[in-house]
């Protein structure tokens, strides 16, 4: 079957891959080059490093309207479209192009958690199960009918990062599932029910500031959801230094021989320091045990080795 490819970041790589395997691959979009990574440096995304890896025809619009990308498209006559974080809404008539419509593999179990960033809310929400949704793309937003969908356990210490890894596998694995029952006229399509659809908007900055009078679960939540994108942040200070602020990358809720301190802790306050695992501090329900920072202008490296350099007394206060 004829595709043209649409993705853009590591997270739609394997579905790229099969795809490159198994079917006739003759065309990708993805976004333009922007910087990327700490240096910001202009880079190519991971799907066109890869497209082009294997010569396929790739095409980077700035809009998904203009008329040159409908007469690459028109060049490509492409069966069906294929989108995997993608990055922009295809507009109508781009849905309505190749035969057989446009797939959309998205990361969550729809109709919850439509629009962006959905792994990353899932995990902060709390959830205990998510999953990936093959869906027949339509005007709306990943409010298509059900093709194929499939659940995965969130594990308690799942990031973001390795619960994408996961998706994005069972992403690869469903699509080509999909295409097989296409191919065999067997869809049996099942449309959403909009009325138990829930949005999620894109992830920004500010959503990783810790609020420590919220709970100690709600916190470790939040710090997996944003690793290893964005990260969760908090602002401290020694001594009489500079206000600095403080990523974190990696928390557990601290057992009972971990906790230290008293019963009139304040939310943010640094209650112990445990050797060989991390800081102890207290939140608005329950202490946290932090165990992977980066301060500002530094690297990410373990607490115990953050300390050796950075002296923090208990009794320290982690603000907002």
């Amino acid at each position: 079957m004829k595709i043209v490819f649409m993705g853009t970041p590591q997270f739609a790589l394997p579905s790229l891959g099969a795809l490159i395997k198994s079917e006739e691959v003759v065309g990708v979009v993805t976004q333009p080059d922007r910087p990327r990574g700490r240096g910001k440096k202009v880079e190519p995304s991971p799907v066109r490093k890869v497209a082009e890896k294997y010569q396929l025809p790739v095409y980077c619009p700035s809009s998904l309207h203009h008329l040159q990308f409908r007469n690459w498209l028109k060049d490509r006559n492409p069966e069906i479209i294929i989108v995997v974080a993608y990055g922009q809404i295809l507009p109508p008539d781009i849905l309505r192009f190749p035969s057989r419509g446009c797939l959309n593999a998205h990361a969550s179990l729809l109709p919850r958690y439509r629009g962006a960033a959905p792994i990353e809310r899932a995990i902060i929400k709390g959830e205990k199960k998510t999953g990936v949704t093959i869906i027949q793309m339509n005007e709306g937003l990943d409010a298509g009918d059900i093709i194929l969908q499939e659940a995965v356990d969130i594990g308690p210490d799942d990031t973001a990062g390795v619960l994408g890894e996961k998706l994005s596998s069972l992403s690869a694995e469903l699509l080509l599932k999909g295409l097989k029952k296409i191919k065999e006229g067997k869809v049996k399509v099942i449309p959403q029910n909009n009325k138990e659809a829930t949005y999620v908007l894109p992830l920004k900055k500010s959503d990783g500031l810790i609020d420590w009078n919220t709970s100690a679960g709600n916190i470790h939540n939040l710090v997996r959801g944003l690793n290893p994108r964005l990260g969760a942040y908090t602002c401290i200070r020694r001594d009489k230094g500079p206000e600095k602020i403080l990523k974190i990358w990696k928390t557990e809720p601290a057992t009972g021989n971990q906790k230290g301190g008293t019963t009139t802790s304040r939310p943010g306050e640094v209650m112990g320091i445990i050797k060989d695992e991390g800081l102890v501090v207290s939140t608005g329900a329950g202490f946290l045990l932090i165990k992977e920072v980066q301060e500002e202008g530094s690297r990410k490296m373990p607490v115990r080795e953050y300390l050796q350099g950075r002296p923090l007394k208990v009794g320290s206060i982690l603000s907002k």
